[in-house]
């Protein structure tokens, strides 16, 4: 913190909140040294269902394509 990208990210995020759940990972804890470790430079990363994404900012029709996909497979 602070994290503008973050902040960003959020925010272009926050129309499909119904569709998810945002799951914050704060990587500067202990507890997160591995993610740290592999996402120090790339911040903010976007995994959907444990699956790598997207990272630095939110590509939405990447997004979109995936969440659709996803709703899809559970739907």
């Amino acid at each position: 913190k602070p994290c503008p990208l973050c902040d960003e990210a959020k925010e272009v995020l926050e129309p499909y909140k119904r569709r998810f759940i945002l799951q914050e990972v704060d990587i500067t804890l202990p507890e997160n040294s591995a993610w740290y470790e592999r996402y120090k430079y790339d911040i903010p990363v976007f995994h959907l269902n444990g699956k790598f994404l997207m990272k630095h900012r939110v590509d939405i029709q990447k997004f979109e394509d995936q969440l659709r996909k996803v709703e899809l497979q559970s739907g």
